[in-house]
């Protein structure tokens, strides 16, 4: 059975929709793992930076830290989701049933294939998450609807993801979009059976070098 790995934006927090996927997500009839965005977290973070003027370093394992905040957040949600810090415990959460949700600071720590940068958000670390999990699908929900026939590309240079997704997603893993609009389409399904949203053209990326 295909697994999707799902990052619900940051965004979405104190908005009427954030439950609203929680709900959907919660009810999926196949393997799922939510990744949580930063959110209100990781923008408090980006002020602080320039207040306190620390470095891009010791900003990455803060926003690292603010994913984890708005997990927590999630969490609390549902009782079909369940924290999960380790690869075996997203598949024993998976195993039994249950949705994970990734807090990601032990999984992340000091690994090299992760640029410690602002350029690196959550979008990029579901993608590296799918490649760790054997996920297929990588579903991105955000705040805005996109057209059925959006290309990576495009979605970089709106600002609609971060510009390290390219390079981090990983080969043969379909790239899915959802916003509010998807939301409505499926609020009224008694379970998630399949992936919501449009599916994203990255054809153009593959067997590109971006060293």
């Amino acid at each position: 059975m295909r697994r999707l790995v799902v990052k619900l934006g940051g965004s979405a927090a104190g908005r009427d929709d954030m439950q609203g996927w929680i709900d959907c997500l919660a009810t999926a009839t196949f393997p799922l793992v939510i990744v949580p965005g930063g959110g209100p977290f990781a923008d408090h973070i980006r002020l602080q930076q320039k207040r306190l003027h620390f470095s891009n370093d010791a900003a990455h394992d803060m926003a690292i830290l603010s994913m984890e905040q708005f997990g927590l957040l999630i969490i609390e949600r549902h009782p079909r989701l369940r924290p999960a810090r380790t690869h075996e415990a997203i598949e024993e959460m998976l195993d039994a049933g249950h949705v994970p949700v990734w807090l990601p600071a032990e999984m992340t720590r000091d690994v090299p294939d992760i640029p410690r940068s602002w350029e690196v958000t959550s979008d990029s670390l579901a993608a590296w998450l799918c490649g760790g999990i054997g996920a297929e699908d990588l579903l991105l929900i955000k705040q805005t609807d996109i057209g059925a026939a959006a290309k990576l590309d495009e979605l970089v240079g709106a600002g609609m993801v971060d510009s390290s997704l390219p390079q981090m997603l990983p080969g043969g893993v379909a790239l899915h979009i959802a916003g509010p609009s998807d939301l409505r389409l499926i609020a009224d399904h008694q379970r998630l059976s399949s992936v919501p949203g449009h599916a994203v053209q990255t054809k153009m990326f593959e067997g590109t070098s971006f060293a």
